[in-house]
């Protein structure tokens, strides 16, 4: 699965890494460990070109009867997507880019737990694939939301975890995007696990379990 990650390149640096023609973030600043629930930074295809927002972690289904679901449904798996009905639709209609710099994983060990934060080996930013949708209360308020979707591990996530999230090539980022594209097959090859050979994952302190704790020093090497 995939249940934290990081995002602390600065503003301008997203905006031309990810050809943002529409920024409608009110504020911005380093997270250093984004949790489900949160709102968090995200990519769609506007009328102008690719537009910068927010959406909540956590998917909330437009046919919903309560968003408490969207605790639940951070994740989908890209080897389900076209047979659950909170998904299906979307794969072809609502697709998003969440961007990050690194994300978190905890591996299983007789001692306990230890995570480990992984990243591009290169250092620079990537997107995951993500699916949204727009829920409306009884009032009338509306709640955008979205989930990262996840596949198998790569020789070097299988170390660590299961699962994965999907990372985009950065070439395949504007077809995910692209709102004409609604060709299930071709979306879903798109959805595979990223080159190990460019990642590189290292532990770090426990302290990174607690939501409450957002501090650069949660990206150090754990001695």
């Amino acid at each position: 699965m995939c249940g934290r990650f990081t995002i602390t390149l600065p503003l301008d640096e997203l905006i031309v890494r990810y050809l943002i023609m529409e920024n409608r973030l009110a504020k911005f600043a380093p997270n250093y460990n984004v949790a489900p629930m949160q709102f968090i930074p995200a990519i769609i295809e506007g009328k102008q070109g690719n537009r910068l927002g927010e959406l909540r972690w956590g998917l909330v289904p437009s046919w919903a009867k309560e968003d408490k679901i969207g605790a639940s449904m951070i994740n989908a798996r890209a080897e389900s997507l076209p047979d659950k009905p909170a998904f299906r639709k979307l794969l072809t209609t609502r697709r998003c880019l969440i961007p990050a710099d690194g994300f978190y994983e905890w591996q299983q060990r007789a001692g306990g737990k230890q995570p480990y934060r992984i990243v591009m080996k290169d250092g620079s930013p990537f997107a995951f694939a993500g699916l949204y949708d727009i829920w409306t209360d009884p009032q009338g308020n509306k709640l955008a939301t979205c989930t990262i979707i996840t596949t198998e591990p790569n020789s070097l996530m299988a170390e660590i975890h299961s699962r994965m999230p999907v990372i985009l090539q950065p070439k395949h980022e504007a077809e995910w995007l692209d709102r004409d594209n609604t060709d299930t097959g071709s979306l879903l090859k798109l959805l595979q696990p990223y080159d190990a050979a460019k990642m590189r994952a290292y532990p770090v302190s426990s302290a990174v379990g607690n939501v409450r704790n957002n501090t650069k020093e949660l990206l150090e090497e754990a001695k």
